[in-house]
């Protein structure tokens, strides 16, 4: 049944109609005066000049007017007089005027707290959601930063929930548009099982933008939420959501006449009205002991729904509000995955407990996508939590990308994910803690690098291929990992390499060899000619980047080239110069000269030729390692003639796309976002 927020004007016995409404506003006031419900705020840049101080101002005055208006109206779309900014705050339609203040009033502290020098931002409560911009945006339907989130329960039958929640947001559709509010709610049953939605526009906007805005969420829902029990999609000018357990206010029934009229007093005397007397005080009895039961009744529902999951949307969406290209939102999907591994999504107020409120003394490393921490949590376990840049534009893409590929992956090779949190603005992931660092904080130190033996470096080059291995030939998945580099190896307190950083990562269907990609990420020195040069990528990038290493942990140098043919060259042009003249020994490492066998040069030059068809896959890698013999290595290697080409002296990333690096490094070296 469709529901419309609305008066009533039946009339009633006037002492009947003063204590129930009475009543009915105690109850309001318990039910309807929640703490509101934070979603998300986003802050938007459309302009690339400093604020200026006059319009942060107007801002300022502007919003503190809008809890006041708040108090008398659930929406508003206004300006400030010749200061440039337009403002717009919508509360929920079953909300209370005091509710909805409370809502304006918490949303216009935190979107000015957030966003303090931003031209534009939007912030999104459960009871309502406020925005605000130097470009008019009134009655302009816009969905292009959306905030989705599903319920976190397992789904139920997939078309039986589908059916239920199709005939709720269509009804709707069709319904809310034209309407005064341009909200409504809609429920049904199926199977003892009850099925809520709702729709609701800004009232700015005409029926045809509302009807248009809706139908694209729901175009959206199709694509995001159909199988689930519970989902919402929220958008600047409309939002959908539909859930089996209830989530807004339902509005008392309108007052009914009493049948028969009323009395003129003739023929019955006080005997009547006495009777009526009682009849009323009953009357009134029985509705007030119903209405408190139903009070008390969705009080304990809600409080049950809450502990016991019967509330637990939880954030998966979320905009990219930092200004890249990509229009739609970028979706956090954490489905089952191999062994079952647990992946905890942590509190903030844990993390921050754990880090020393990301204290300097913890600071482990600065990557591309921000600074990673040292962290200790209540029982003991160490952490290390890479905290995402807000001001990297693929922070968030490369946050749903890691945690999306790498709860799907389990190998001793590879860096274990215990966790995220994403709450308040932060996007923070929590890894397993690895005593050693990275790979290039020993390679690369004249000190450390002693440390590294033969035995300890042949381990590293075996388990590297064998994590490539997993990631392209053995996991459920084909991963095509985009950035190896020593930044990206870390090492366990054994010296155990596990490849770290999925947040590049591609995943590759079961049958697919190759792509092409118009945004190229990695880091140059590291990247296959034909990705670098054409954005082909398959896995024999990757043994590319592999190739790479191998001669850096070889050499015990980094790989250096340049842009200036007059300049020195690459290292894999040097190590293919003295491996031709065969003077190979002369590019191992001092400290491993006498036991690193000059057949390893080979392999590394193997993975590098120009022609991805003529490297090796990982599993002839890793089994030309682990042999001895010289057959099944071509004696004809091509000259690298790209090599050079691409390389960068600083060992920069993409300028096209930063990525993010291996969050124990000692020499971060990526290239900004």
């Amino acid at each position: 049944m469709i529901r419309e927020i609305h008066s009533s004007q039946s009339p009633f016995l006037s002492s009947a109609i003063i204590f129930l409404t009475t009543i009915h506003l105690l109850v309001s006031s318990t039910t309807s005066q929640q703490q509101p419900t934070f979603n998300t705020a986003g802050c938007q840049d459309n302009s690339n000049s400093t604020t200026p101080p006059a319009y942060t101002s107007n801002l300022a005055a502007l919003l503190n007017t809008l809890p006041r208006k708040a108090s008398t109206a659930t929406f508003s779309n206004d300006s400030a007089a010749d200061g440039g900014v337009f403002s717009l705050y919508l509360c929920r339609g079953d909300v209370s005027l005091t509710t909805c203040a409370a809502c304006v009033t918490q949303a216009a502290q935190v979107v000015q707290r957030r966003c303090p020098a931003h031209r534009a931002a939007i912030v999104w409560y459960d009871q309502c959601m406020l925005r605000y911009s130097n470009v008019s945006f009134a009655g302009r339907a816009e969905v292009q930063y959306r905030l989705l989130m599903w319920n976190t329960q397992n789904n139920t039958s997939p078309g039986e929930t589908d059916n239920g929640a199709l005939s709720l947001i269509y009804g709707l559709i069709d319904y809310v548009p034209y309407t005064g509010l341009m909200y409504g709610t809609n429920e049904s049953e199926s199977r003892g099982q009850p099925r809520y939605a709702m729709a609701q526009c800004t009232r700015d906007l005409s029926s045809g933008a509302c009807l248009s805005c809706l139908e694209e969420l729901n175009d959206a829902s199709d694509r995001c939420c159909r199988g689930r029990i519970g989902w919402r999609i929220l958008t600047p000018s409309c939002s959908l959501r539909y859930e089996q357990s209830l989530f807004y206010e339902i509005p008392p029934p309108p007052p009914q006449s009493p049948p028969g009229g009323e009395d003129d007093g003739a023929g019955g005397g006080g005997g009547n009205n006495t009777g009526k007397i009682a009849g009323i005080v009953g009357a009134i009895v029985v509705v007030t002991v119903a209405v408190m039961g139903i009070w008390y009744c969705s009080c304990f529902r809600r409080k049950k729904g809450r502990s016991a999951g019967g509330e637990t949307s939880q954030e998966i969406l979320l905009p990219d509000y930092d200004g890249s290209n990509h229009n739609a939102a970028i979706g956090i999907e954490v489905p089952g995955h191999e062994n079952d591994r647990e992946v905890h999504c942590y509190s903030l107020a844990t993390v921050l407990a754990a880090t020393n409120n990301f204290s300097n003394g913890n600071k482990l490393g600065q990557g591309g996508f921000g600074p990673v921490y040292k962290g200790k949590l209540q029982d003991g376990q160490e952490i290390a939590v890479k905290r995402l840049s807000l001001t990297s534009k693929q922070g968030l893409e490369e946050f749903r990308n890691e945690v999306m590929v790498i709860v799907k992956l389990q190998h001793r090779n590879l860096v274990r994910l215990l966790g995220y949190c994403l709450e308040r603005g932060e996007k923070l992931l929590v890894y397993e803690y690895l005593a050693n660092t990275s790979l290039d904080a020993f390679l690369f130190d004249p000190k450390k690098s002693k440390e590294l033996d033969w035995e300890k470096r042949a381990n590293i080059v075996e388990g590297t291929a064998r994590g490539l291995m997993y990631l392209h030939e053995d996991s459920r998945l084909k991963i095509i990992h985009r950035d190896m580099k020593a930044s990206n190896v870390l090492l366990d307190d054994q010296m155990n390499p596990k490849i770290s950083d999925f947040g590049t990562a591609r995943i590759f269907g079961g049958n697919q060899i190759e792509a092409n990609t118009e945004r190229v990420v990695g880091t140059y020195g590291y990247m296959a000619p034909e990705y670098a040069l054409e954005g082909v990528i398959s896995t024999k990038s990757d043994v590319y980047s592999f190739g790479i290493l191998m001669l850096e942990i070889i050499s015990g140098k980094k790989n250096r080239g340049s842009f200036d043919p007059s300049q020195a060259s690459s290292l894999l042009l040097q190590a293919w110069e003295l491996w031709s003249e065969g003077r190979g020994e002369e590019l191992i490492d001092s400290n491993i000269a006498k036991n690193c066998p000059a057949r390893w040069i080979h392999i590394a030059l193997l993975c590098t030729q120009d022609d991805p068809a003529e490297r090796p896959t990982m599993s002839a890698v890793v089994r030309m390692l682990g042999s001895k013999s010289d057959d099944e290595l071509p004696r004809q290697l091509k000259r690298p003639f790209t090599a050079g080409g691409f390389t960068h002296v600083s060992d920069l990333s993409s300028s096209t796309s930063g990525t993010g690096t291996g969050f124990l490094t000692s020499d971060q070296s990526t290239g900004t976002s």
